[in-house]
C-alpha cells in the first residue's frame, strides 16, 4: 500500500519542529501535524500523493516525465503544508510568504529545488497558482487556498535523496534556525556542478550515446561521457583479446619479397655448393620433362 518515504517524513519533521511552536496545544498560528500530509486518504486515486497501487491510467504523475515513470514505487511523492504564522524579529511569515519564497527559488533553479516537479499554492488566499517545472499547468483546485502542495519527481523519492535543504534554508532565512545560510555564489556553483554531472548542457561539449544501441539517450553530461568511455574501453578490450595469439607473419611472402629484390648472381652466391647442385639437377629434370 502507498507509504510515506523517509526523505519526505524528514521534511515533515523539520517543518513541525520549527513551525509547531506549542506542541501540546492546537493553535491556528501553529503548523499542526494534521496539516502536513504525504499520503492521500484511502479514497485518493492518482497524483503524487499515491504510490503505484493507487495511480490511474495515464496518471500525470507518472506519464509526463521519465523521472516519474522510472521512479514509480509504492511511495507517495508529495507534501502538503497547511496554514501557519510565525513572527521572527518583528516580521510576520506565513503560508503565503513561504509558498511564494519556495516558488521563487524553483523559478531561479536553485540547486536544492531540482527534484521539485510542481508547487500548487495561493499567494493571496483568493487565487490558486501552480509553478510547474514541465510547464504543463498553471493553476489548481480551490483546496489549495488553504494549503500548499509540493510534488517531487518520483525518481528522487525512489533514490531517497535528502529534500530538507530547501526547507531548512527557508527556516534559516526567516531566522527560525540560527546560522549563516549558503551564499548565492555557493548555491550557483553547486547547481552548475550538479547540472553538468547529471544533465549536461551547451557548455559541456558534444553529446554522446552512453550505451551505444541501448535505451540511454544521447547526453553531454559527465555521467553519460563516463559511461560512453567505459563502453568504448570494453569494446577495445574485446578486440585486443580476439587478436591475441594470432600469427600475422607470412614467411613465404617474406622470402619471395626478399628474392625478388636480389639480382641472380647474389642469389647464386648465397646458395651453398651442394644445394646449388641439387637445384641445378631439379631444374634440369623439370626442363627435360
Amino acid at each position: 500500500m502507498t507509504a510515506a518515504p523517509a526523505n519526505l517524513l524528514a521534511v515533515r519533521t523539520l517543518l513541525l519542529t520549527y513551525l509547531n511552536v506549542d506542541k501540546d496545544t492546537v493553535k491556528a498560528a501553529d503548523l499542526e501535524p494534521g496539516e502536513v500530509g504525504i499520503v492521500g486518504d484511502a479514497n485518493h486515486r492518482g497524483g503524487y500523493h499515491c504510490g503505484s497501487d493507487r495511480v490511474v491510467a495515464n496518471d500525470y504523475s507518472v506519464v509526463e516525465s521519465p523521472r516519474d515513470s522510472t521512479g514509480l514505487t509504492l511511495n507517495a511523492s508529495a507534501l502538503d503544508v497547511g496554514m501557519f504564522t510565525a513572527v521572527v524579529g518583528g516580521r510576520t511569515h506565513n503560508l503565503r510568504t513561504f509558498s511564494t519564497w519556495c516558488v521563487a527559488q524553483c523559478a531561479a533553479s536553485a540547486a536544492d529545488t531540482r527534484d521539485i516537479r510542481e508547487i500548487i499554492y495561493s499567494p493571496d488566499g483568493q487565487t490558486v497558482k501552480r509553478w510547474d517545472r514541465l510547464g504543463k499547468r498553471t493553476t489548481g483546485d480551490s483546496s489549495h487556498l488553504t494549503h500548499t502542495h509540493f510534488s517531487f519527481f518520483r525518481d528522487s523519492t525512489k533514490a531517497g535523496r535528502d529534500q530538507t535543504p530547501l526547507f531548512r534554508r527557508y527556516l534559516t532565512t526567516i531566522g527560525l534556525i540560527e546560522g549563516d545560510d549558503m551564499s548565492a555564489q555557493a548555491e550557483s556553483e553547486i547547481h552548475q556542478v550538479y547540472a553538468g554531472l547529471f544533465h549536461g548542457g551547451s557548455s559541456m561539449g558534444r553529446a554522446v550515446d552512453p550505451d551505444g544501441a541501448g535505451p540511454g539517450r544521447a547526453s553531454s553530461s559527465l555521467v553519460a561521457k563516463l559511461d560512453y568511455l567505459m563502453l568504448r574501453v570494453d569494446q577495445l578490450t574485446a578486440q585486443v583479446t580476439a587478436l591475441t595469439g594470432k600469427d600475422f607473419t607470412d614467411e613465404q611472402a617474406i622470402v619471395v619479397g626478399v628474392l625478388a629484390g636480389l639480382p641472380a648472381d647474389k642469389i647464386a652466391a648465397a646458395i651453398p655448393p651442394q644445394l646449388a647442385k641439387q637445384v641445378v639437377d631439379e631444374l634440369a629434370g623439370r626442363m627435360a620433362s
